[in-house]
């Protein structure tokens, strides 16, 4: 709404500054029509540029300012010569050309190093850090990350690459209902944080064309920003640690805060289903994990009490094996 009413207010000075100056040249409405046509022209041109990078911008910015430098100290050197005044004249304007042009492209192929860029430069203590967490599409799917995030066991500006926002959109587009499904939850999830004033959420708009892989791309934003990545998937939480990223892994984050179970703990639990094994039945707890118990697979449907004898942790959680608090009590049940 305030971009709204700043270019329609751009529109209207255009239009008026285009009659002042048709009026002093005795040409009022083609005054005005060159206003407006202007005005139009360059709110057309901003729209298009919508997607430029700022940061882009001005890396290129400050290499166009020091090709013209390097211009001006060749040229100076160039004026000690007797070469003439034609001649020193047209050499400041090819070097000009010439310098500014490949500081420009210089600037803009750097960019992702490029540190000394005035819309980047932060004034803050040195003693508060700013920290920004990359949503990756695997977490927005998840949605868990809502109620994690309003515990306050992490805060920072929550942002969402465009990158990521695209694929999100692609997998709300697809031709499987499952995926089609969770692209829309997705979606759904991102609309909802964004009325939440709880949460400072961000789309960045960097986009990282020689790349394709959107968890390469995430790296990436992530090394040049700054920030940490929040995700569910193992593979990018493994790939982003040896690049040097720290990562919020929302698995690892629940696995962790599952009860321990030490050997010889006893609790009820009621058996599932069977086991891998012969005899052997699984069980859950409340927290969802899982128990597997041996000598108990007649024993499934019921609520036993058993004694935890080892606890194994896996990539995927923590494994208990226990055994029936009264193995007799059981044979006696399923006799």
């Amino acid at each position: 709404m305030t971009l709204l009413f700043i270019r329609t207010f751009f529109l209207i000075i255009s239009t008026l500054v285009g009659f002042y100056v048709g009026a002093v040249s005795l040409y009022p409405f083609l005054g005005v029509c060159f206003g407006f046509g202007t005005g139009l022209a360059l709110i057309l041109l901003e729209v298009s540029l919508r997607r430029v990078s700022v940061r882009g911008l001005s890396s290129m910015v400050f290499g166009l300012l020091l090709g013209v430098f390097m211009a001006k100290l060749v040229s100076d050197i160039l004026s000690l010569l007797p070469l003439g005044d034609f001649v020193q004249s047209v050499s400041r304007v090819v070097f000009t050309l010439v310098f500014s042009y490949l500081g420009a492209v210089m600037a803009l192929r750097g960019k992702d190093e490029f540190n000394l860029i005035i819309p980047y430069v932060r004034f803050k203590r040195q003693d508060m850090e700013e920290r920004i967490v990359l949503l990756d599409t695997s977490a927005i799917i998840d949605g868990r990350i809502r109620d994690i995030y309003k515990t306050n066991f992490f805060a920072g500006r929550i942002v969402v690459p465009r990158f990521v926002l695209q694929e999100l959109q692609r997998v709300a587009d697809s031709d499987d209902p499952l995926k089609r499904q969770k692209g829309r939850r997705g979606l759904e999830f991102l609309r909802n944080i964004q009325k939440d004033a709880a949460f400072d959420l961000r789309i960045h708009e960097e986009e990282f064309p020689h790349e394709e892989d959107v968890d390469a791309k995430l790296v990436r934003l992530a090394k040049m920003i700054d920030a940490r990545i929040c995700t569910t998937d193992f593979n990018l939480s493994r790939a982003a640690v040896i690049q040097g990223v720290q990562t919020l892994n929302l698995h690892e984050l629940v696995n962790a805060l599952k009860p321990m179970f030490f050997v010889g703990d006893e609790l009820p639990v009621r058996l599932v289903r069977e086991g891998k094994e012969p005899d052997q039945a699984v069980a859950y707890t409340e927290e969802g994990v899982m128990v597997v118990v041996g000598d108990a697979r007649n024993l499934i449907g019921k609520t036993v009490m058993i004694q935890v004898s080892s606890v194994l942790q896996t990539q995927s959680g923590r494994m208990v094996f226990a055994k029936l608090v009264n193995r007799a009590e059981g044979k006696q049940k399923s006799a």
